[in-house]
């Protein structure tokens, strides 16, 4: 017996809708749709709600037909067929909200559209159904106007923490507005974004105007001028389609990029993480999706390239995030077409031009800080009036400088290794012994130096009497100090007696 699988509807829209989080991800579907109506504008207006928000999208394209209309509440009835949206998933978001209203004028007719309560529905197990009402018009000017009443973010997404600089650097990073196709020919058509957010959402502005088109920062083929030579230099990678062939198959990728230095990257526009904006990018219908720096050879470089590499044959995931058909022979075929055309890019004389100047400049850069450095350190020992060493190596400097200005000091320093115990080798009086040097004999204690292979400690001044007192007092690490301050010289006695010297260097400076 045949039998055929069936579908839970209700689960389906359930699942696709929960996909969605971010209101923006609503202007990102909206921005699309306007884009594929042919319309040269789109306004967007988002208000905070009591249970959500209100978004508010109207464009001037050409309206929708009852096909169109059927296709914008069905699940998997898209007219598209290898562009973005092509699964008839991506308005199923709206699903999220308590009314959809959608007024559209498409060829004489006017046609209203309105579904309640689709988001309670669905989670009640029922599938939310919307009513359609048509009149004739004698509007000459066809257009959509969408609107999704208290949509539900996500959990942990704060709708009125949104920004019109976030929503602008959204558009340019997540949606048509940023995308690439304006490179590869003149009829690419620029749609301009109106977003007007509720003044208890963001009050800095009236509004954001922005057009569709991804812009590199000018280029700038010569290192400046300063200590960082390279940060404005950008050379662009003009537009160029590639012909990869596949196990199946031919497919074309459109890339076109930039390499530039710090301050030029930061022309971009950005979303979330800067450094995470860089590299090279996979995309569909010119709308970046997900990065592929290993198809540079050094991954590292990553920050110094932006790239981006749009195919038509990749598939996205339902949330449109990732790639999903990256087991395919095509997408293999793509990333090594990429990473070839990477690697001419990567070897490129202009770019070890620009290397040598980013090298340069922080080499120019480290003298600069050291000598401000070392002007510092000077004016400090002018200021001291006397020696006064500071830490360690100071420390067997004023060793040395003693044993230079008292001839009954024989000492020699062999040996030091900071990161040791034993901080110091030295030849005292002809004997190799084993040293601790620390600023004060308590510092020392207090740090709970291992005393059992230590010869002596070289110390600055002993410190503090009365601490010393109360270390004879207390329980060194299972074992009993006696401190003779006046000979220069501690006793520990645990497993054994063990006598140190202290040889304190201050009043060789008196």
């Amino acid at each position: 017996m045949l039998r055929e699988p069936t579908v839970n509807e209700v689960n389906e829209f359930l699942e696709i809708a929960s996909d969605f989080e971010d209101p923006l991800e609503v202007i990102r579907e909206s921005l699309s749709n306007a884009y594929d109506a042919e319309a040269t504008t789109v306004r967007i207006a988002i208000e905070h709600a009591e249970n959500g928000s209100d978004i508010v999208v109207a464009d001037d394209g050409h309206g929708m037909d009852d096909r169109d209309l059927a296709s914008f509440f069905d699940l998997g009835n898209s007219r598209k067929e290898d562009s973005i949206g092509y699964k008839g998933h991506g308005t199923k978001i709206f699903y999220k909200s308590d009314r959809i209203t959608v007024e559209t004028v498409h060829d004489g007719t006017e046609r209203r559209a309105v579904m309640d309560d689709p988001w309670r529905k669905l989670n009640d197990r029922v599938l939310p159904e919307y009513e359609v009402t048509e009149d004739d018009t004698d509007l000459d000017e066809m257009s959509t106007r969408i609107r999704i009443e208290n949509f539900r973010s996500g959990q942990g997404f704060d709708p009125s923490k949104l920004t019109y600089n976030k929503i602008e650097h959204y558009l340019y990073w997540k949606t048509i507005v940023g995308s690439t196709a304006h490179h590869f020919g003149d009829d690419h058509r620029r749609m301009q974004v109106v977003v007007d957010l509720d003044e208890r959402i963001d009050d800095t502005r009236d509004s954001l105007d922005t057009r569709t088109g991804f812009e590199f920062p000018d280029e700038q083929l010569d290192p400046g001028d300063g200590d960082q030579p390279a940060a404005y230099m950008c050379k662009h990678y003009p537009p160029r389609e590639l012909s990869v062939e596949y196990d199946g198959g031919e497919t074309t990728v459109q890339m076109v990029g930039m390499v530039g230095g710090k301050a030029a990257r930061n022309e971009l526009p950005t979303y979330g993480k800067h450094s995470a904006q860089f590299g090279v990018w996979l995309a569909k219908d010119h709308i970046k999706v997900e990065r592929i720096n290993d198809t540079l050879a050094h991954d590292n470089e990553f920050l110094h390239f932006m790239f981006v590499a749009n195919c038509q044959d990749i598939e996205l995931a339902a949330n449109r995030e990732s790639i999903r058909n990256k087991a395919s022979p095509v997408f293999a075929a793509i990333r090594e077409e990429v990473s070839y055309y990477m690697s001419k890019v990567a070897n490129d004389p202009w770019f070890e031009t620009y290397l040598e100047a980013r090298k340069r400049g922080r080499y120019e850069r480290r003298v600069d800080d050291e000598a401000g450095g070392v002007s510092e350190r000077r004016a400090a020992v002018a200021d001291r009036g006397g020696f006064s060493p500071s830490n360690r190596p100071e420390l067997l400097v004023g060793l040395q400088r003693a044993t230079a200005r008292d001839d009954t000091l024989d000492v020699t320093v062999e040996d030091f290794a900071p990161g040791s115990e034993v901080n110091a080798l030295l030849t005292r009086d002809g004997t190799l012994e084993n040293a601790a040097v620390a600023h004060t004999l308590t510092g020392l204690l207090d740090d709970g130096v291992p005393l059992e292979p230590v010869d002596v400690v070289v110390c600055w001044e002993q410190g503090d009497p009365t601490e010393l007192r109360e270390w004879e007092r207390r329980d060194y690490f299972g074992g009993s100090l006696a401190v003779d301050t006046d000979a220069g010289r501690l006793t520990y006695d645990s497993d054994g007696r063990h006598t140190v010297d202290v040889l304190e260097l201050a009043p060789y400076f008196e």
